[in-house]
């Protein structure tokens, strides 16, 4: 029995050290899927990945050293941000990226994907603090979802092909120092964001308005109402004066023309007794 109780302690530390250990390798494991379905899902027509993106290599820390991939540590394979800007990838957002399960940095920017952002965005990079799409040819709407990566500083949108409103949930990503949809065919009123934003960030969306842009045209609306109101008011006020001069002129005639009918026999009658 004493035998016993003293190799429970021990099996229970080897199980748990098998848990760890597994849920470790799992972990970096998909991460190394999550570069594989990168690659594999985009076109490089430059060939700017081919000489370092080599996964025939099982040493620690070997996505490290692939180009645009920046690890938490040299020595492991967990990725903390990918930086593919300026590359020529074609093809559309890669959603196996959500196998990067710790990356908390994308930067996509200056490429030429396409297509719409995935709606379940939050789920593919919940612990995204930066997303850089700019410059690409994404299109469909901005996914309402975003709101929901509640870490965002920075979220680059601009120079892309996307339509629709700005969700007004993203005024609620508290953390949010950065923020530009320029150039894009968006429309409708701009959130109210709780921080300032200039009007360079909203610039060359016609169908844009409100602050910092232009107010927008119901808002102008909303004040014609009343000016109509007070329109007709003056209108039917002049026209009401009008028909009343109107009757006083015809009266004044009329009363006119009956004395000049009652003068003139009178003047006839005192005539004939002249003569």
């Amino acid at each position: 029995m004493v035998v016993h109780s003293k190799a429970v302690p021990t099996v229970i530390s080897v199980l748990l050290w098998l848990l760890i250990s597994c849920s470790l390798s799992y972990g970096l494991q998909g991460d190394i899927d999550c570069l594989k379905s990168i690659k594999d899902s985009l076109e490089d027509p430059f060939g700017y990945l081919n000489p370092t993106w080599n996964f025939n290599n099982n040493t620690a820390g070997f996505i490290c050293s692939f180009t645009g991939i920046e690890c938490w540590h040299p020595d492991e394979n967990k990725v903390l941000n990918v930086q593919l800007s300026d590359m020529g990838l074609k093809g559309k957002f890669p959603r196996g990226i959500q196998n990067c399960s710790s990356l908390t940095g994308l930067d996509l920017s200056n490429n030429e994907l396409f297509g719409p952002i995935p709606v379940d965005i939050s789920i593919i990079l919940p612990f995204a603090t930066s997303l850089k799409l700019s410059s690409n040819n994404f299109s469909g709407d901005i996914p309402v979802n975003l709101s929901n990566v509640t870490f965002m500083n920075v979220l680059n949108l601009d120079h892309n092909r996307l339509t629709g409103r700005i969700p007004p949930e993203l005024s609620l990503l508290s953390r949010l120092k950065t923020f530009t949809v320029a150039d894009n065919l968006l429309t409708g009123p701009i959130p109210n964001f709780p921080y300032s934003i200039s009007a360079d960030s909203f610039a060359n969306n016609p169908g844009l308005c409100g602050k910092p842009l232009d107010p927008c045209q119901s808002a102008k609306k909303s004040a014609h109402p009343g000016m109509f109101a007070v329109a007709v008011a003056g209108g039917v006020t002049v026209a009401t004066m009008g028909v009343v001069i109107i009757v006083i002129i015809i009266l004044a005639i009329r009363r006119s023309g009956y004395r000049s009918a009652l003068v003139q026999p009178y003047n006839v009658r005192k005539e004939e007794e002249g003569r």
